[in-house]
């Protein structure tokens, strides 16, 4: 059966294309397991922590005794202290027999449980088997945050700190190593309540070590995976150059990562648009994939939209960032940030909170629109007089900012400062999206997003079009725009610019111009 790549549960090295994070896992083993800590791989959904645990416990499998389960579905565990007790022994004896463990570690384990002491059972089964096991044990638990508000989980945490605790005086006999895995981290259990309640628990799991490895893939371990596909199917692609291109796309999300592959091995050879996968594994065929990707329903998209519903602050902080330039430090004790970070919208950037990939951004940008679009003059402008900026499948930028200068004008010169400057730059992606709308795609680059500034990157059917867009601030702050935006221009090879100024001085000169500096072509809209 030859390989595909995977985008649903387990990811398995001898069936899927996978990145290689065996530097990864050798630094969980070296660092975390050898190490005798106790830790929680806590990340977003659909960033490979499955994959994680099942690769270390193939890893570990010859040195180690891995007991690995799964709280996905086990309601039933966290009834009572004693259901809990017989429900762990009974998963854990199974685990031991697949394993071929000696009869006598499984008969010592399957010991009758009390019922009026059932953890104080439980501690002493994981005491004799950890002390009778030829090796040392390691415990992984999967989606162990699916029962983290349970009280009856609060104190199965409770016992393994103790013991954990009691092994460090050399007084009790336990796992060499606990790895517990789920989205919420359970240090902070608050964050898995719903968005109104109150703080109820405190978590007992402050033993844990803090767990320092990045999970996102980068660009060298994608490229690995895409040399292992050309070997199966030689399209002469550029892995450097590809493999940077998925990279800059998804910031390494291993579902996103995944899913841009899976799009362009599957779906784009049957589409008819490229010939073959030669075609495919281009720029032009990344981007497509790409716009694929964000057009279509998925899990994870899903979850995003469900969490900015939930959570209104977050959601509001989210626009503050992509519309308004808001710069937030990133400081994780702030709940916020804290939540951002836990979904993966948001992960530092040089101690600022920014938003965690190009491909969550443009979505969050298309959602955020979307709620605008429907009563918006401009948007209606733009998707009424679309046909004619696309002139031989090629994008006619130039004549896009003039009809913006027009319809801006015509609907809100009367507008105050204040709304401009809040919603000037949210207004000419409203006009621009339904323009480029199936074609092309538009980003924002993260460095030059602020209150003053920010650089539009309109990539259409492979051409690129840069547009910055910035508030009047003075001549001498113009000039600075204007050389920053040369230099831009130089940084991705082309010789015309766009600047976009929102211009509240009372003599301001508004219009249309264009100027050449230093061989560079910038046509100036000034409204």
């Amino acid at each position: 059966m030859s390989k595909k790549f995977n985008i649903t549960g387990l990811c398995i090295p001898e069936r899927d294309y996978m990145a290689d994070i065996s530097g990864k896992l050798d630094t969980i083993i070296c660092q975390y397991i050898q190490q005798g800590k106790y830790f929680t791989i806590n990340r977003a959904r659909q960033y490979g922590k499955t994959t994680v645990l099942y690769l270390l416990e193939q890893k570990l499998a010859d040195s180690f005794l891995v007991i690995h389960l799964s709280f996905e579905a086990s309601d039933e565990l966290f009834v009572s202290f004693y259901t809990l007790a017989v429900g762990l022994v009974r998963k854990i004896s199974r685990l031991l027999r697949q394993q071929k463990a000696s009869q006598i570690l499984l008969d010592d384990l399957n010991q009758p449980i009390s019922e009026q002491f059932p953890l104080d059972d439980l501690s002493e089964r994981i005491t004799s088997m950890c002390m009778h096991s030829e090796k040392e044990i390691i415990l992984m638990i999967d989606e162990v945050d699916k029962s983290s508000d349970n009280q009856v989980f609060l104190s199965f945490l409770g016992l393994l700190r103790a013991k954990y605790l009691a092994k460090m005086q050399k007084k009790d006999d336990t796992f060499q190593s606990v790895i517990l895995a789920g989205v919420y981290d359970i240090k902070n259990l608050k964050l898995k309540l719903h968005p109104n309640e109150e703080t109820k628990y405190n978590s007992p799991w402050n033993i844990a070590a803090d767990f320092m490895v990045d999970l996102s893939l980068r660009q060298e371990e994608i490229r690995a995976m895409l040399c292992d596909y050309e070997k199966d199917h030689a399209t002469g692609m550029d892995t450097a150059f590809i493999s940077r291109l998925i990279y800059d796309y998804t910031g390494g999300y291993p579902y996103l990562v995944s899913k841009i592959c899976q799009i362009a091995d599957e779906r784009l050879p049957a589409a008819g648009t490229f010939t073959d996968r030669s075609d495919v594994w281009t720029q032009e065929g990344i981007a497509a994939a790409e716009q694929l990707l964000r057009r279509e329903p998925n899990p994870l998209f899903d979850d995003l939209v469900k969490k900015i519903t939930d959570y209104p602050k977050l959601k509001q902080m989210l626009q503050d960032i992509l519309f308004c330039g808001s710069s937030f430090p990133y400081e994780y004790e702030n709940h916020l940030i804290q939540l951002g970070t836990t979904f993966g919208f948001l992960k530092d950037g040089n101690g600022s909170a920014v938003i965690a990939n190009r491909i969550f951004e443009t979505k969050l940008y298309d959602l955020f629109l979307s709620e605008m679009a429907v009563e918006n003059a401009l948007y209606q402008a733009g998707a009424v007089e679309r046909s004619q900026y696309i002139v031989n499948g090629a994008l006619q930028m130039k004549l896009v900012m003039q009809k913006f200068y027009e319809h801006f004008t015509e609907i809100y010169d009367t507008k105050d400062e204040a709304f401009v400057e809040a919603y000037g730059r949210k207004l000419f992606l409203l006009y621009l999206k339904p323009i480029i709308n199936g074609s092309g795609n538009y980003y924002i680059e993260a460095q030059t997003r602020d209150q003053r500034r920010t650089d539009i990157i309109v990539d259409y059917r492979g051409v690129r079009h840069i547009i910055e867009l910035k508030i009047w601030r003075g001549k001498e702050y113009h000039k600075r725009g204007e050389q920053q935006l040369l230099e831009y221009l130089d940084d991705y090879h082309t010789d015309v610019g766009y600047l976009l100024s929102f211009d509240f001085n009372q003599h301001k000169k508004t219009g249309i111009r264009e100027i050449l500096l230093d061989g560079k072509q910038i046509i100036e809209v000034i409204v």
